[in-house]
């Protein structure tokens, strides 16, 4: 853990999976870190029109992003319908409009439990799934690189929100 965040330190020298999880886990965490201490009224804060970006859309489109790559792709659960979207739109997430952060956070803590579930379980990073939308098999280890990426993407999107709501800065 780090002293000054309490996020997950990932380890220097661990293996390929160790390393994939604590990097993933500390994305998730940084997520979490950048919410902390604000009102459902900041969280919902757009961050320029036409936008719907805010940091509680994100916290509701990275519950469906770890939704579809972990259940839907790796787990193989078919028909798992969209939380947010009947036509299987990731961006309608970002639509925060009259949200909460119990209902965002507890859709997204679901979600990051049942994919270190299927981690878990999963025999090796060489384990795959079908991914639809591409019309290919990919492997674990591509869907945790995959989702450290989108969380890397949206934790700097997440810096800029958090800043403009209050002025709060730093990893």
């Amino acid at each position: 853990m780090d002293a000054g965040t309490g996020r997950p330190a990932p380890p220097l020298r661990g293996g390929e999976r160790e390393t994939l999880r604590a990097f993933l886990d500390f994305h998730r965490a940084t997520l979490a870190m950048k919410c902390e201490g604000l009102s459902d009224e900041q969280l919902r804060t757009r961050s320029m029109p036409p936008s719907t970006l805010s940091l509680l859309g994100l916290v509701r489109h990275m519950a469906e992003v770890e939704r579809t790559w972990f259940r839907r792709v790796v787990g193989r659960e078919t028909g798992l319908p969209f939380v947010w979207s009947d036509t299987q739109d990731y961006q309608e997430a970002y639509d925060a409009t009259g949200a909460t952060r119990a209902e965002a956070f507890a859709a997204w803590e679901a979600e990051v439990e049942c994919a270190r579930r299927v981690e878990r379980e999963a025999e090796s990073l060489d384990v795959t799934g079908y991914q639809e939308r591409w019309g290919e098999d990919v492997s674990l280890r591509l869907v945790m690189l995959h989702l450290i990426h989108e969380y890397a993407r949206h934790n700097g999107h997440a810096d800029l929100l958090r800043e403009g709501i209050d002025g709060v800065v730093g990893a």
